[in-house]
């Protein structure tokens, strides 16, 4: 099993591409003091290892009129049902975050909803009636004071296996 080493320049690219997707290799390789070529063989190599896995468009939700950000921390009455009800989960539209966690509660979804009406109806309509969902317990976010990506300058000499490469390939 090989690893990938990310070294400065890859760390620089990084942190230029995390706060921004769409800046021009160009701008890096000159904010970096390489070629253009060295930028694009960089960041398909940084793809190719899985360091970078896509780059995407944020879309504020509030812009959408999607005024309710909600967290629901779900109980399911058997644990190893996980994977049915995570494919329920993918057919609701307002969920947009899901994960299996550790604690009192077996998974932690981050939901958008118009007002408190909607989210009350996604609730008791929707999610609840999922089989094996046991319980639910939902947290209103009332500001979001961060929204970033992993601050990637303090990473030093980060290696990342082959084997992250390889579950890339898997979830495809």
């Amino acid at each position: 099993m090989s690893n990938y080493q990310i070294d400065q320049i890859d760390q620089k690219i990084l942190s230029y591409l995390v706060k921004n997707a769409r800046m021009p290799f160009l701008e890096i390789a000159r904010e970096c003091n390489v070629s253009g070529a060295a930028i694009h063989q960089r960041v398909k190599r940084l793809e190719a290892n899985g360091v970078i896995t896509g780059s995407r468009l944020l879309v504020k939700p509030q812009a959408l009129g999607l005024n309710v950000c909600a967290y629901v921390s779900v109980s399911l009455s058997e644990a190893n049902k996980y994977p049915e009800v995570i494919e329920s989960f993918k057919k609701i539209s307002e969920v947009v975050e899901c994960h299996f966690v550790t604690g009192k509660h077996n998974l932690l979804v981050k939901i958008y909803c118009f007002d408190h009406d909607h989210l009350m109806q996604v609730l008791l309509n929707t999610i609840q009636k999922i089989p094996y969902v046991q319980q639910t317990e939902t947290l209103i976010s009332l500001d979001q004071a961060i929204e970033r990506q992993v601050w990637v300058k303090e990473y030093q000499n980060t290696s990342f296996s082959a084997s992250v490469k390889k579950k890339k390939k898997e979830t495809k």
